[in-house]
């Protein structure tokens, strides 16, 4: 097998155990959170008690400050059988929530992944809500995993087991569940696009839909071709890479209930972006292999929900291509009638996603579903406006939007909605078909790329969110190496969880 196609199963063995003493914890290494202020009551008072007060007495000099995210380790602490602990600050008592614990827990395992380790032991606070356990679990796992796909030496080796004292069991089960389907999605996004190209990620999708019991449709080339999703097709053409369209359904609800889904999930599956005939510079067409994470973040959490077996219906629908500059690629100018028979003039061949989009929602607007959502590394305009840290979103349906702001929240995932004025439609309008694939100008452009999409859906309640930031990491954080993060796997496996 090669190495870019890993099994199933990157987290290695977690397990919840009781509440035990510091001293009887069989550990190569113990992690401890303190916040700022002091060591407290809790799991950390009890690992000062256990080494007489060495913890106290570090934090009395300062050298535990309880600042987010630091780590202090401690190595041959007298008392115990591990050979090291790692104090992981949280801050403030007061902002401690469920993203502090989920970047703590991963910031802990990034740095003790940094060699080979049995046995790692995490202390639950007795105080910590069950979601708090959950997502810390999902941290320290996800933590853990590097982006190795390709070094013969890795730099993060998995723990063997894991061990969460003092933790509920079902949300370490669960915990760890939902890590798997955040690293699905970042190894998909961190394989190299000669490995990772339309017909290899339905390969994948299918490999994960034989795994989680999903069903699943591929559309090939003709298939494509005889349900005129044109516009997918074009962008398609300057490449010998096949594109493909993979549809894949969960049935987590009695069929009693219909069959129209209750959540769609839309991904743009661009596997690599030269930017076609509009061609990129090459310094940014280096981190192109990522113009995929929309599609990979849905593969993800509806891999997920099927192995949480969560009680709702969910499609998921991926538009896979690559934009390349071969003889046949789509021109500026060219005039493309997508399957809903919308007509697209092209101004700009980097504009490529949303045109691939524009089928993809078409097809899964023809199945009716209570709400859709789509995800795109869709503009750069979208990190000029929110940063690398916000994903942004964009709805004809407030309701729709605040379910999904609400579960990001809840997940400590970053999103903010901007405005979808109809103004900004008027700048998609075209002199020669009924739309262009760019607005007029630099400014506003996530807007009218949202706009555009907009045109798709019809009176679906949709939401689009635009991950062109947080996807993928240029550079390593405390918590996580650079290049896929995962970002949203979480959230919109709490909007599943939380719809119905």
């Amino acid at each position: 097998m090669n190495r870019e196609f890993l099994p199933a199963g990157t987290v290695g063995s977690i397990e919840a155990i009781p509440t035990t003493a510091p001293a009887g914890i069989d550990a190569q290494a113990i992690v401890v959170f303190v916040a700022e202020g002091g060591i407290g009551t809790g799991s950390a008072a009890a690992v000062d008690a256990a080494t007489k007060g060495v913890l106290a007495k570090l934090a009395s000099s300062g050298e535990i400050s309880g600042r987010r995210y630091e780590c202090v380790p401690l190595l041959a602490p007298p008392g115990l059988q591990a050979e090291q602990v790692l104090v992981v600050g949280l801050g403030r008592r007061e902002d401690i929530d469920v993203g502090v614990l989920y970047r703590a827990a991963a910031t802990a395992a990034r740095q003790l992944a940094g060699r080979p380790r049995s046995r790692v032991a995490f202390l639950a606070d007795s105080t910590w809500p069950t979601p708090w356990i959950e997502q810390a679990v999902v941290g320290a796992a996800v933590g853990m995993v590097g982006q190795d796909l390709y070094r013969a030496e890795p730099k993060r080796t998995r723990f063997g087991t894991t061990l969460w004292v003092g933790a509920d069991p079902a949300a370490v089960a669960r915990g760890a569940t939902i890590a798997e389907g955040v690293n699905l999605t970042r190894r998909l996004v961190n394989s190299s696009p000669d490995h990772m190209y339309p017909e290899s990620f339905a390969e994948e999708a299918a490999a994960v839909a034989g795994r989680t019991g999903l069903e699943i449709e591929i559309w090939d080339e003709d298939r494509l071709r005889r349900e005129r999703c044109e516009a997918l097709l074009a962008v398609a053409k300057g490449s010998a890479r096949a594109p493909r369209l993979v549809i894949l359904r969960y049935r987590g609800r009695p069929r009693s209930s219909g069959d129209h889904p209750d959540l769609a999930l839309v991904g743009k599956g661009v596997t690599f972006d030269s930017g076609g005939l509009s061609l990129k510079p090459s310094d940014s067409m280096m981190g192109m292999k990522m113009d995929m994470a929309g599609a990979a973040t849905v593969l993800g959490a509806i891999a997920t929900i099927a192995t949480l077996k969560l009680p709702i219906d969910v499609v998921a629908a991926v538009g896979l291509v690559e934009n390349m500059t071969g003889p046949a690629a789509y021109k500026l100018g060219d005039v493309i009638t997508a399957r809903s028979g919308t007509t697209i003039e092209i101004h700009n061949t980097d504009a490529e996603g949303r045109v691939v989009l524009a089928d993809v929602l078409d097809v899964v607007r023809g199945l009716a579903p209570k709400r859709m959502i789509d995800l795109a590394t869709l503009t750069g305009a979208c990190v000029v406006a929110l940063g690398n840290d916000h994903a942004g979103l964009f709805t004809n349906n407030q309701a729709c939007c605040d379910a999904l702001a609400t579960a990001s929240r809840a997940m400590g995932e970053g999103v903010w909605q901007l405005p979808m004025d109809a103004e900004f439609g008027d700048q998609i309008k075209s002199e020669v078909a009924d739309i262009k694939n760019v607005g007029e100008g630099r400014w506003g452009g996530a807007i009218t790329a949202a706009k555009f999409l907009e045109r798709f859906v019809g009176d679906i309640p949709w939401t689009h969110v635009d991950i062109a930031g947080p996807a993928y990491a240029e550079k390593p954080r405390p918590w996580t190496d650079g290049g896929g993060t995962g970002f949203l796997v979480r959230s919109l496996i709490e909007l599943a969880r939380t719809t119905v």
